[in-house]
């Protein structure tokens, strides 16, 4: 049987940025437009572990889950036909974003800090970086250390204040471009 070409812009994407940001729920339609399969890094890490991320950043610390990180990623760039959503500290790891780089585009999404407490608060618990006192200047602070960082993706869209179809949207026509721009 022959087997069916969908023209796309990419087999493998992977979306950085900081918690909050959209990158789990984006990712999904992303995934569903570009007919991809789509994982959330974490939840994959909970599958294998059977752990959450709160228990084992709270039981285990934060170096033992960056070290399940880091060979979730390994495992997970051999795939193809995916949409990878990093969680917030992934892309930090040196290893991690010269091999996420190396492996398609990546598209770092973008949020004020206070879209980001808005959208964390929604979830509190699920997000042990930001149990302390004042939330949003953790973010501000976490955010403008990881900026440097996250700007090393390719692609770059914001999130604040749209529809998740007009975010997969402007992804979808950036992807494209991003093909076009690397074909000899």
């Amino acid at each position: 049987m022959a087997r069916l070409e969908v023209p796309r812009p990419a087999t493998f994407v992977s979306l950085t940025g900081f918690m909050g940001v959209g990158k789990s729920r984006i990712g999904k339609e992303l995934a569903r437009a570009l007919m991809l399969h789509f994982i959330d890094l974490d939840r994959y890490i909970e599958r294998r572990t059977g752990i959450s991320i709160p228990d084992i950043f709270r039981h285990l610390g934060e170096e033992a889950f960056r070290k399940m990180e880091k060979e979730a990623v390994r495992e997970l760039l051999g795939k193809d036909f995916l949409v990878l959503s990093l969680g917030g500290g992934t892309f930090v790891d040196p290893e991690n974003r010269k091999a996420l780089l190396g492996r398609g585009p990546v598209v770092a999404l973008w949020a004020s800090p206070e879209t980001i407490l808005e959208r964390t608060l929604r979830k509190p618990g699920e997000r042990p970086l930001l149990q302390v006192e004042n939330p949003l200047e953790r973010i501000r602070t976490l955010l403008e250390a990881r900026r440097p960082v996250y700007q090393e993706a390719h692609i770059h869209v914001s999130t604040d204040g749209r529809k998740v179809e007009e975010v997969v949207a402007e992804i979808v026509e950036k992807l494209w471009a991003y093909a076009k721009a690397r074909r000899p």
